[in-house]
């Protein structure tokens, strides 16, 4: 009872500790280590439209944590279901079940909520950038634009 008792313990805190991830990385206010002290271009501009999305984080190990961790606490509370062979089957039940839960949690707690920026350069182009939703953008508004590719947030100016 006391291996189980841990077990139980054990795994709440690994998915407690899921929720901690940082959102805040999605933020045009939060810089990366390795962007730190970098050249970065900017570029200004004007913002066509925005709209809410969601940033599904935790892509690297996708549902790792839940879903083991649900499959855990699943399986130890189907093993506490009748004896015998009624028991394997609920184990195995509260196994399968839990890692579906958990997984579907872990989804829940890995999103952010975030803004799609469509972004009109003082060069004509047109840019779409995703960020977290930290403030509010209207169409109209002026911006900068630092960084580029895979690395650019948006300010406002």
């Amino acid at each position: 009872m006391k291996l189980k008792a841990l077990s139980i313990i054990t795994v709440a805190g690994a998915l407690s500790l899921a929720g901690c991830a940082n959102p805040d990385v999605y933020s045009g206010d939060v810089y990366s280590g390795r962007t730190a002290k970098q050249a970065q271009t900017v570029t200004y501009g004007t913002v066509v439209s925005a709209r809410p999305v969601t940033i599904q984080a935790g892509e690297e190990n996708p549902n790792l944590i839940g879903t083991v961790g649900g499959g855990v606490v699943g399986g130890v509370l189907g093993s506490q279901v009748g004896g015998g062979t009624g028991r394997s089957l609920a184990t195995a039940a509260g196994a399968i079940a839990g890692a579906m839960v958990g997984s579907r949690v872990e989804d829940k707690v890995s999103q952010v909520n975030a803004v799609e920026l469509e972004i009109r350069t003082d060069g004509g182009e047109h840019l779409v950038v995703v960020q977290k939703a930290d403030r509010t953008w209207q169409a109209g508004q002026r911006v900068r634009m630092i960084g580029s590719g895979s690395n650019m947030s948006v300010a406002p100016m």
